[in-house]
């Protein structure tokens, strides 16, 4: 059987980002990226990590373990907050960083110590902090391209997410315990506080752009929370399976968020679920701290991702060739669909002319069925132990019966001769 940190590291969803007039979409080993707000450029650059450099004969990381059965697959990807430097690693521990002024160039490819599960560029573009299975988080230079990893810090398990604050002071790490960790950028063994109160594993989290006191989380246990992470106190909770959406199932483990965007021009927050052909819109009142359910949208097939734009367009990757992309613009409060439109006609021709980086990811299941606490119902094996020794004793007697009685036979038979 898998083992969670093999669903989380070997079976990604592709992925899709917006950043200034950019759209990279990743899928498999290739890595998309076109001028999405510029119909009549036909430009994309197209990256392929089965060419990239440092693939090592026996596949070791940075550690120099090897990496046991692996591929090519992009696992994770950021921007950086200009737009100006891409990072992403993929399932040979490599990180790759490209630079995407003047032209998209590769700038190196180094190899990291475990796989990645999550990455960021702090807002200065200095580093680039990549998180991992083992519960580590390395820095690395951008400045310095070449040069190898520092580690940060460290969890005692799976790490899922992590975030930063706008101005680089705090990074937020999340772990498959449940656990939320704020700590100080500068010294990051300087454990500033823990939020607490997860029930399962935390899949995202992200400090709100403007609100920069404000973290947002969701879990496995079917949650939203907001924290003033700096003191660990969580100021409120959205149980989103009490949500009125027909589509999610009732079984409260496939409500567990895979991704999220936000949008600052109306502070709207968009998720995704597991598993669910269904993207929620939520708003965030920052005076009253709490949010504000707005919008259900059903989709017809399984998404992958979604980015809000600046001015709050919402694009959503989803797994259908025929329509890979997906548009809503909010009119009046409502996101509603948009079709005959250029960006999305121009986007959508790129992901249909080059599916095939997306078949291996059609119809995969859930890559955080692994992570959820396993539950025993104790009373159920009790009661079938219970059955089981009452059947055990009552064959017992039966074959005591059975001795007995033909011991009785054999006396009455052979008698006392006279």
């Amino acid at each position: 059987m898998e083992t969670a940190e093999a669903c989380v590291a070997a079976s990604p969803n592709p992925g899709l980002g917006l950043c200034g007039t950019w759209m990279v979409v990743r899928g498999g080993t290739k890595l998309l990226a076109a001028r999405y707000k510029e119909p009549s450029q036909e430009y994309l650059f197209v990256y392929d990590c089965t060419t990239a450099g440092k693939k090592l004969q026996e596949n070791k990381g940075e550690d120099g373990k090897s990496a046991g059965k692996s591929s090519d697959t992009i696992l994770a990807c950021a921007f950086s907050s200009s737009g100006t430097y891409v990072a992403l690693t993929d399932d040979r521990k490599r990180l790759i960083l490209f630079r995407t002024k003047p032209s998209w160039e590769c700038l190196s490819v180094r190899l990291v110590t475990r796989r990645c599960t999550s990455l960021i560029i702090t807002a200065a573009e200095d580093k680039i902090l990549v998180a991992d299975k083992s519960g580590d988080v390395y820095s690395y230079s951008v400045a310095e391209p070449e040069k190898t990893g520092t580690i940060e810090l460290g969890h005692l398990s799976l790490l899922l997410d992590v975030a930063l604050s706008p101005d680089d002071q705090y990074i937020l790490t999340a772990d498959r315990d449940e656990k939320i960790r704020v700590s100080l950028m500068r010294a990051p063994h300087n454990i500033v506080s823990f939020c607490l109160g997860h029930r399962e594993f935390v899949s995202r989290i992200f400090v709100i752009p403007n609100y920069p006191d404000l973290l947002l989380s969701a879990s496995g246990d079917c949650t939203l929370r907001l924290w003033e992470y700096k003191s660990g106190k969580e100021v409120h909770c959205c149980h989103l399976n009490s949500l009125n959406t027909c589509e999610a199932p009732k079984n409260e483990k496939k409500y567990a968020v895979s991704r999220t965007t936000y949008c600052c021009e109306g502070n709207y927050i968009a998720i995704l679920y597991d598993c669910i052909p269904l993207v929620s819109i939520f708003q965030l009142d920052a005076d009253a701290q709490k949010l504000l359910c707005k919008q259900h949208i059903s989709l017809n097939h399984q998404g992958w991702d979604l980015a809000f734009e600046e001015t709050g367009g919402l694009w959503i990757l989803q797994e259908d060739k025929q329509a890979p992309l997906l548009l809503y613009q909010p009119v009046d409060g409502q996101w509603q669909s948009v079709i005959e439109e250029k960006r999305l006609i121009k986007m959508s021709k790129y992901l249909h002319d080059n599916w095939t980086v997306f078949e291996d990811s059609v119809g995969k299941g859930s890559c955080y069925q692994n992570l959820y606490k396993a539950s025993f119902d104790n009373m159920a094996v009790y009661l079938q132990k219970k059955e089981e020794r009452l059947q055990q004793q009552k064959n017992k007697r039966k074959e005591l019966q059975r001795e007995s009685n033909g011991q009785t036979k054999k006396v009455k038979t052979e008698g006392p001769s006279l």
